[in-house]
């Protein structure tokens, strides 16, 4: 990184200061295949994820942005390092108390809605704590479907609502059970302008208003505009933070960057 992007970045605080993280990565290396397969897809990455922040992951395809955010949601194992969510270390956990902590604790959007056509949004919305055999808490699951806006649709299958409704339905069930954290993975890929904003302001509102903390990966430097802070990645590092991040701003950092196959949207 140049000095000049040093000096005008509003750098996010550094892993090790003293913050309540909700997630933290340690040192962590993720390699695939061997010899001259073998591909550092995170290369020694130490970064803490404040709580009750919305925080954006942006770099270009092959940076590690996706690993990154698959290996802290405790979705890909790592090679080197630690992953926490709160003060549990996800890297010391076997596979069933594993599964159990990304039900209990972590949230999940992707691309894909991944709604169960056969069920009401309420029912696709409710499906993980049915599943786990938890009532949902009746007061929170009501401040969800407000912040939502979808109460007129609850009882709407999923081919009768819109890309843009099925997603926030998707958003939904992520904050339903109250997770530590909730890991978006281009959760507007799939949307138009339009509903993706809706989308990207319902996560917005869901941090600000209800407490939430959030991870996004994205290309889109007008999505990573809603989040409080932006994570820049290539090969494998990260490069620079940006806080109050707007499309212009972070558009030009990539610039900088000189990250191929990207504009502003």
């Amino acid at each position: 990184m140049t000095d000049s992007a040093r000096s005008t970045s509003d750098a996010a605080p550094a892993p090790g200061a003293e913050e309540d993280f909700a997630a933290r990565a340690r040192r962590v290396s993720k390699v695939y295949g061997s010899g001259d397969a073998r591909v550092i897809a995170l290369d020694g990455v130490t970064v803490g994820i404040p709580r009750g922040r919305f925080t954006a992951v942006m770099g270009p395809s092959g940076s590690g942005k996706s690993t990154l955010m698959h290996c802290m949601a405790g979705l890909d194992a790592v090679t080197e390092g630690e992953v926490f969510i709160g003060d549990t270390e996800l890297t010391a956990l076997r596979d069933k108390q594993l599964t159990r902590l990304r039900r209990d604790k972590i949230g999940f959007v992707f691309q894909a809605f991944n709604l169960v056509p056969t069920l009401t949004a309420l029912e696709n919305i409710t499906l993980p704590m049915d599943i786990a055999g938890r009532r949902p808490d009746p007061e929170w699951l009501d401040r969800v479907v407000d912040t939502v806006g979808l109460r007129s649709r609850l009882g709407h299958r999923p081919a009768e609502l819109s890309g843009g409704q099925q997603q926030r339905v998707a958003c939904a069930r992520a904050l339903a059970s109250r997770p530590e954290i909730i890991f978006a993975d281009e959760p507007t890929g799939n949307l138009d302008s339009r509903s993706g904003a809706e989308v990207l302001a319902f996560l917005r509102d869901s941090v600000r208003e209800m407490g939430q903390t959030i991870v996004m990966v994205t290309h889109d430097p007008s999505a990573a505009a809603y989040a409080d802070q932006v994570l820049f990645l290539t090969d494998g590092q990260i490069v620079d933070t940006m806080a109050q991040p707007t499309a212009e701003r972070v558009l030009e950092r990539m610039k900088g960057f000189e990250l191929p196959g990207v504009t502003a949207r």
